[in-house]
């Protein structure tokens, strides 16, 4: 019997409707969270940046400082450790005699970081993964800078490095004024804790209680291990982009080195030099090389001048009295020749300034503390007499960069730059941005990407967690104390999947530490983004209650066996070669060769230092 055409349209209606609400519930969160969207036609894309009035030079830059990890987790720890210590530290002033009260205010702008938390919204906006084209406004930021310095941004054909240059100094003095103000708050404590402390001891200096301290070089009432350790901890969350570089003076005839100068810099200005084509490794020899001068007077030289001086006036003397004094200037001068040649002589009379030899010296610079992130300008301006105008030679970047000396040396992976297209006087700016995919960011796997969040998960277990049994050992003694060496041995040897938290129990400080370190180590491998079947979240590494206890064994194949080196080799994932090209609101992917093919272009670049290695083979 032949259907109606009415019902098979019912049908086939029906049909289509399920399939549109199948794909309505479950087509977003496979899209958005599953890996297979790599593979997808789905237009991928980031946060664009409004252009209305010539913000090219802004834009760049804060998309440039959008791609930079190590800056993220700066905003991130130095905000959250404000919010730790409460507001009334930042809100608190040095005493009247070390401040001006023009200067009040700006201070406690200064410490209160009001541009710190506007980048770090920013830098999170700009940091979403949008499912369609969107476009924001870096309005908000422009206004909590003109805020700070109490004046407005021209929109008229700015630089982008003077823009990058005024960025950075004030996020650097924010965090320099907010590290003062704790140190104040922490001074205050001790002194209010000495004070204390000095009252109750007045009070029983009539007992017959002696009370012994043991100086061991601590500081602030802290063991001196702990106050390092802290130090250490603060030294690491410093400012990612400052740096300190060192010159210093030789004199070419003498051989004496003037005192090292030592400054700090936020960013590195290079010269490119005029001609068809260079490198960024000469642009650093510019800087970083050896460089003679000519006509300079000599300190030590000068001395030496008025010691042969003095010495023939005093063989020329009339008078006894000329005679002591230059006697007693010249055993001043040898002194000071002797000790500091650079030391001010009051009392002296010197010979001529213009008298006085001239030498050649040598300048010599070099880098002594390394920033996490080290952004770099390329001076392309060539002024003369009557105008100015640009520099386009072309100068090749490498991808990773190395700096420092052979013995200790630092590489750097670039990760972001900004690109000029125009002349001298006009053009429009863009940035190249590494494609990495920062918080926030979609989790694909609940369950087994956050195993080790604080919060308990509201849905049930469907295994009970295992528990360790006690062996017997011969380290354990009969009145049920338990042996360091044999509790940290038992943990640590356990695998991965085999270690969770035991019964409340008495233990000591040794399996403690073993526990922690174990459980940590299993913890990253678990957060790590390349994990196959025999990471502890899968099917293999779970616990049945009916399944047999596993003995220890087994050989594991993820740690000690050649096939678990060969499988993680094979995890590691390939270096990312997707780049975003972002002109304001228009974004394009491409690739690392398309970046580094912009070498008459290149303005800016921004390197981040690579992390050493420390894989759980090596680190064992």
């Amino acid at each position: 019997m032949q259907e109606k055409p009415t019902t098979v349209a019912a049908y086939a209606a029906g049909a289509s409707l399920a399939a549109v609400a199948l794909f309505y519930v479950f087509g977003p969160n496979y899209t958005i969270d599953g890996d297979e969207s790599n593979d997808s036609n789905r237009k991928k894309s980031i946060v664009g940046l409004s252009n209305l009035a010539n913000d090219c030079f802004i834009n760049s830059v804060l998309q440039a400082l959008a791609g930079l990890g190590d800056l993220r987790v700066y905003l991130i720890h130095e905000l959250h450790r404000r919010e730790l210590d409460g507001p009334e530290i930042y809100h608190t002033l040095p005493s009247e005699e070390e401040l001006s009260p023009a200067r009040s205010d700006k201070l406690r702008e200064l410490q209160q970081g009001i541009t710190t938390r506007a980048l770090k919204e920013m830098l999170d906006r700009l940091n979403e993964r949008p499912i369609y084209k969107k476009t924001i406004s870096a309005r908000d930021f422009i206004q909590a800078l003109e805020y700070a310095f109490r004046t407005r941004i021209s929109r008229n054909q700015q630089d982008a490095q003077e823009f990058l240059q005024i960025v950075l100094e004030r996020l650097c003095d924010e965090y320099h004024a907010g590290a003062r103000a704790r140190q104040r708050a922490l001074g205050a404590i001790d002194a209010a804790a000495s004070s204390t402390a000095g009252e109750e001891g007045s009070a029983q200096e009539s007992s017959s209680e002696v009370e012994v301290r043991i100086d061991d070089g601590s500081a602030n009432g802290l063991p001196a291990i702990i106050d390092t350790k802290l130090k250490e901890i603060d030294q690491e969350s410093g400012f990612p982009f400052e740096g300190k570089m060192e010159s210093q003076i030789e004199c070419q005839f003498c051989h004496y080195q003037y005192k090292p100068n030592q400054t700090a810099f936020v960013n590195l200005t290079l010269q490119v030099p005029q001609k068809s084509s260079t490198t960024l490794n000469s642009c650093f020899d510019g800087l970083l090389k050896t460089e003679y001068i000519e006509d300079f007077r000599c300190d030590r030289c000068r001395l030496q001048h008025a010691v042969d001086v003095k010495t023939t006036e005093l063989a020329r003397g009339r008078t006894q009295g000329d005679r002591d004094r230059l006697d007693h200037e010249i055993s001043r001068i040898r002194e000071a020749l002797d000790t500091d040649p650079e030391a001010d002589l009051e009392g002296i009379v010197f010979p001529p300034s213009e008298a006085a030899p001239k030498r050649r010296i040598a300048r010599h610079m070099r880098i002594t503390a390394f920033p996490k992130v080290i952004a770099i300008h390329l001076s392309r301006s060539i002024f003369d007499q009557s105008s100015s105008s640009k520099n386009a030679a072309k100068v090749s970047f490498p991808e990773r960069l190395p700096l420092g000396s052979i013995l200790s040396q630092k590489w750097y992976k670039l990760l972001a730059i900004v690109c000029h297209k125009g002349s001298h006087h006009s053009g429009h700016y863009e940035s190249f941005r590494r494609n990495h995919i920062y918080p926030p960011f979609s989790t694909p796997e609940v369950f087994s990407s956050y195993a080790q969040s604080r919060t308990a998960s509201q849905s049930p277990s469907a295994a009970p967690s295992p528990r360790i049994v006690p062996r017997s050992s011969p380290d354990v003694e009969g009145d049920g104390s338990i042996s360091r060496a044999g509790s940290s041995t038992s943990l640590s040897g356990a695998s991965a999947t085999q270690l969770t938290p035991p019964q409340p129990r008495p233990t000591t400080s040794g399996s403690r530490r073993s526990f922690q370190s174990t459980t940590s180590r299993s913890s990253k491998q678990t957060l790590s983004p390349a994990s196959d079947s025999n990471s502890p979240t899968t099917d293999q590494g779970r616990w049945s209650p009916a399944a047999p206890r596993p003995s220890h064994s087994i050989p594991r194949p993820s740690q000690d066996t050649p096939n678990g080196v060969s499988s993680r080799l094979r995890r590691r994932r390939k270096p990312n070669d997707r780049w975003w090209r972002i002109s304001d609101e228009k974004i394009k992917e491409c690739k690392t060769s398309d970046v580094l093919g912009m070498q008459r272009e290149v303005y800016l670049l921004f390197y981040e230092l690579e992390k050493p290695d420390v894989s759980p083979i090596m680190g064992r």
